[in-house]
C-alpha cells in the first residue's frame, strides 16, 4: 500500500467515516428546512422521519401508513437505559484495565481495532477517555432520571426508525470514546497507576464545562416539565405552553443547546485536537440545530405572542 493511502485510511477510520456521514446528512437536512417550502416538492415520509413529538403537528399531513410505525415519545427512556448499562459496562472494563491491569474482553478489543482505535502514545489521552466515559455515563443516568421524574410526556410519538437509531446511538458513542484508548500494546495499567499525574488544564476546563452545561440542561427540563404541573408538582395537563426562564430567554430549545455544550465539553476534555470527537460534535450540532429549528417553527405557528427576539438554537444568531 502506498504511504499516502495508509495515511488516508488512518485519518478516515470507520468511526470517523460514520460520524462524518451522519454530520453531512443532517447538515443537508437542515439546509433543506431553511429553503422556502414552495421551492421543494412535498415528501410526507421524509418529513415524518426528521420530525418527532410536537413538531409532527407542523408541516405536511402525515401519510396514514406512517402512523403504523409510531412509537410513543416516552420510550426515550429506553435510550438512556441502554446507555447506562452499555457505557457502564465500558467504564467498568476501562477501570479494571487502568487500576487492576485486567485486559479488555477479546471481542471488545477486536471490535475497537476494527473501528479504528487510536495509536496515540500519550497518557493524557487515557485520562481523557476515562473522564469522557464518566461524563457520558453520568449524563445518561441524569437523563434517565429526568425521563422518569422530571419530564411529562404527552401522547406524542416518534418514528420507529428514530427509535431504533436512538437505541444504537449511545452504543456507538461509547465505542467512539473507548476507541481513543491506545491499542498499540502499551500497558494501560502502568498509566493507570499514575493517572492523576497525567492531568492537564483542559481536563479541568472540560469538567467545569460539563457540569455547567448539565446544570442548565436540567434546569430547562424542569421548566418544561413544570409547564404541565401545578404548584404541588401534580401533572394537570399535557398542553404546550411558552416556556420562560434560564436559557429560554434567548433560544427556543436551550436543552438542545446544552446538549451541544455537553459534547463540546467532552471535546475540550480530549484536549481540543481529537478529530474523531469533533466529528461527533459536528453531528450533534447539526442534528440538534435541526430539532431546534423545527421546535422554533412550531412555537411560532402555535403562539401569536411568541417572543420575537428568541432564536431557534444559538443566542442572537440562529
Amino acid at each position: 500500500m502506498a504511504p499516502w493511502a495508509g495515511a488516508a485510511l488512518s485519518v478516515l477510520s470507520p468511526l470517523r467515516a460514520l460520524w462524518l456521514t451522519l454530520a453531512v446528512a443532517f447538515l443537508l437536512t437542515l439546509l433543506l428546512q431553511l429553503v422556502p417550502p414552495s421551492l421543494l416538492p412535498g415528501c410526507g415520509l421524509f418529513q415524518d422521519l426528521i420530525r418527532y413529538g410536537k413538531t409532527k403537528q407542523v408541516g405536511l399531513p402525515r401519510p396514514a401508513v406512517c402512523r403504523v410505525f409510531d412509537v410513543p415519545k416516552r420510550c426515550f427512556s429506553h435510550f438512556y437505559i441502554i446507555s447506562v448499562l452499555w457505557n457502564g459496562f465500558l467504564l467498568w472494563c476501562l477501570t479494571q484495565s487502568l487500576f487492576l491491569g485486567e485486559p479488555f474482553p477479546n471481542w471488545l478489543h477486536g471490535l475497537l481495532r476494527i473501528l479504528g482505535a487510536t495509536q496515540f502514545q500519550g497518557g493524557e489521552l487515557v485520562l481523557s477517555t476515562f473522564l469522557v466515559l464518566v461524563f457520558l455515563w453520568v449524563h445518561s443516568l441524569r437523563r434517565l432520571f429526568e425521563c422518569f421524574y422530571v419530564s411529562v410526556f404527552s401522547n406524542a410519538v416518534i418514528h420507529v426508525v428514530q427509535y431504533c437509531f436512538g437505541l444504537v446511538y449511545y452504543i456507538l458513542v461509547g465505542l467512539t470514546v473507548m476507541s481513543q484508548v491506545p491499542m498499540d500494546g502499551r500497558n494501560v495499567y502502568v498509566i493507570g497507576k499514575n493517572l492523576l499525574m497525567q492531568a492537564r488544564w483542559f481536563h479541568i476546563l472540560g469538567m467545569m464545562m460539563f457540569i455547567w452545561s448539565s446544570v442548565h440542561q436540567y434546569k430547562c427540563h424542569v421548566i418544561l416539565g413544570n409547564l404541565r404541573k401545578n404548584k404541588a408538582g401534580v401533572v394537570i395537563h399535557c398542553n404546550h405552553r411558552i416556556p420562560f426562564g434560564d436559557w429560554f430567554e434567548y433560544v427556543s430549545s436551550p436543552n438542545y443547546l446544552a446538549e451541544l455544550m455537553i459534547y463540546i465539553s467532552m471535546a475540550v476534555t480530549f484536549g481540543f485536537h481529537n478529530l474523531t470527537w469533533w466529528l461527533v460534535v459536528a453531528y450533534v450540532f447539526f442534528s440538534q440545530a435541526l430539532c431546534a429549528l423545527l421546535n422554533h417553527k412550531f412555537y411560532e405557528s402555535k403562539f401569536v405572542s411568541y417572543p420575537k427576539h428568541r432564536k431557534a438554537f444559538l443566542p442572537f444568531l440562529f
